[in-house]
């Protein structure tokens, strides 16, 4: 599992979960799965995709503002345990949890 825990602005508050096989949006809108209601944002801003691999992927779907990760603009990367993710101007820290190997 992944968690996408909000670092900024300290009011934010905000904590997402992927579990591996899973699409999520990310964006203002109230049909995007992550709701980032926040200036700046597009109404479905970003998409991420958890293959089962436990790879992370992350897509801008053409949004006003962009998709950073650790400060640079992206159209699609693979996200790395630490990165930080910025949409608007809410900062994310991206993490994976150990997988159990018992």
């Amino acid at each position: 599992m992944w968690t996408l825990q909000s670092v900024g602005p300290a009011d934010a508050g905000l904590t997402f979960r992927l579990l591996p096989g899973t699409l999520k949006t990310m964006g203002r809108a109230p049909r995007a799965d992550f709701v980032v209601d926040a200036a700046l944002v597009s109404r479905v801003h970003c998409r991420f995709v958890l293959d089962e691999r436990n790879q992370l992927q992350l897509e801008d779907l053409g949004s006003t503002n962009g998709t950073f990760v650790n400060g640079k603009k992206i159209a699609k990367v693979t996200l790395s345990s630490g990165d930080t993710l910025t949409i608007g101007r809410v900062q994310f820290m991206v993490n994976a949890e150990a997988t159990s190997t018992s």
